[in-house]
C-alpha cells in the first residue's frame, strides 16, 4: 500500500506540469507498466482529480479542472512563493479575502517542513512592504472586471468621479492596473471614442455584461505606462514634470514603475512625471535619485528647492 501511494504521489506530480503525458512515457518514468499507469488514473480520478485521456498515438494523459479543489502538490519553491504570496494578500488592497487568506496561509503554513520554514522566515525578517495605503476593493467587484476583460465583453457599471457625481458607464475593459496605491480599470470608451481609466473602487459592475468586442492595442501598445500618465495628477496631490540629465535607461533601473512615467528626450536626458503627498516628501524623492535635474513644473516645487538651497547652504557655512 504504501509503494502504490507514493506512486500515486509521483504520478500526480508529473501530470501537474500541464502537459499531455502518453502511457508509455509516465510508466517509464514510474518503472511500471502501462496497464498500472491506467489503474493509477483511476485511483486518482476516484480521488477527485480531473484527468483527461485522449486515446491514439498523438494522446495521452492531462490534469485537468474539476468541480472541486483536490489536493496539491507543490515543490519547495512553489510553497515558498504561495506563503509569500498569502502574506501579501492578508495585508493588501483587495477587501473580503484577508480573513481567506489568513486561514489558508495557517493551513501552508503548518504542513511546512522545518527546511522551508526556516526560509520563509528568513524572508519575512528581511523585507518591508511600501505598498498599501490606498483604498481597498471588493474582491467580487475586481472578479467582475476580470471576468469581463477575459471573455472581452462590454462592461457596464455604476461610476462615482471625483466630485462625487453618479453616472452609468459602458466600456471594453482592457486590463486592471495596480499601481501599488489603488486598482485602476483600463478601457475604451464607445460613448467618447476614446480611452479612459477608472479607480475600481469606485465603480459597481452591472451583471449580466454586454456582448463580445474585439480587442484593442492600448496607447503606445502599454496599458501601465498609459495609466500612470493619465492618473498621474488625479493620484498624487502634488504632480511634477522633471527634466534627469541622465538617459531614460538608466534611470528606469534605478526607479520603481510606481515612481512615475518616464520619457526619452535624448541620449543623456529623460522627462519624469511624477508626483508626492506634500511638496517637501517630493523634494527629498528627487535628492535621492543622486542625478542633476530641473523642475519644470509646478514652480511652487522651484521656489521650495530655493529655500532648501539657502537652508543648507547656511548650514554647510556655519561654523561649529
Amino acid at each position: 500500500m504504501l509503494e502504490t501511494s507514493v506512486r500515486l504521489l509521483r504520478l500526480l506530480a508529473l501530470l501537474q506540469d500541464g502537459r499531455d503525458r502518453s502511457g508509455p512515457d509516465l510508466a517509464a518514468r514510474l518503472d511500471v507498466t502501462t496497464r498500472t499507469v491506467r489503474n493509477d488514473v483511476e485511483r486518482l480520478r476516484v480521488l477527485g482529480y480531473r484527468i483527461d485521456s485522449q486515446p491514439g498515438t498523438g494522446g495521452g494523459y492531462r490534469l485537468g479542472a474539476g468541480s472541486e479543489l483536490p489536493p496539491l502538490l507543490l515543490d519547495d519553491d512553489e510553497a515558498v512563493a504561495v506563503v509569500v504570496g498569502l502574506r501579501a494578500a492578508a495585508a493588501g488592497t483587495v477587501s473580503g479575502i484577508e480573513e481567506t487568506s489568513l486561514r489558508a496561509l495557517a493551513k501552508l503554513e503548518r504542513s511546512l517542513p522545518s527546511r522551508l520554514r526556516h526560509r520563509v522566515d528568513a524572508l519575512r525578517a528581511a523585507t518591508v512592504s511600501a505598498a498599501g495605503g490606498g483604498p481597498t476593493v471588493d474582491a467580487a467587484t475586481l472578479t467582475a472586471v476580470a471576468t469581463a476583460i477575459h471573455r472581452r465583453e462590454r462592461l457596464r457599471f455604476d461610476y462615482v468621479g471625483h466630485d462625487g457625481a453618479g453616472s452609468v458607464r459602458t466600456v471594453e475593459p482592457h486590463r486592471l492596473v495596480y499601481t501599488g496605491r489603488r486598482w485602476y480599470l483600463l478601457g475604451w470608451d464607445p460613448d467618447r471614442a476614446d480611452w479612459r481609466t477608472f479607480r475600481a473602487d469606485r465603480l459597481r459592475p452591472r451583471i449580466p455584461t454586454g456582448p463580445r468586442f474585439a480587442p484593442r492595442e492600448p496607447p503606445g501598445g502599454d496599458a501601465v505606462a498609459h495609466v500612470l500618465r493619465g492618473v498621474g495628477s488625479a493620484a498624487w496631490p502634488h504632480p511634477a514634470r522633471v527634466r534627469l540629465h541622465a538617459s531614460a535607461a538608466v534611470m528606469a533601473q534605478r526607479l520603481p514603475a510606481t515612481a512615475g512615467v518616464l520619457e526619452a528626450v535624448d541620449e543623456r536626458s529623460c522627462l519624469l512625471q511624477t508626483g508626492g503627498e506634500s511638496l517637501a516628501n517630493l523634494a527629498a524623492f528627487l535628492g535621492t535619485l543622486d542625478v542633476p535635474f530641473e523642475v519644470l513644473d509646478p514652480p511652487e516645487l522651484r521656489d521650495l528647492l530655493r529655500q532648501l538651497a539657502g537652508r543648507y547652504a547656511a548650514a554647510a557655512d556655519a561654523g561649529p
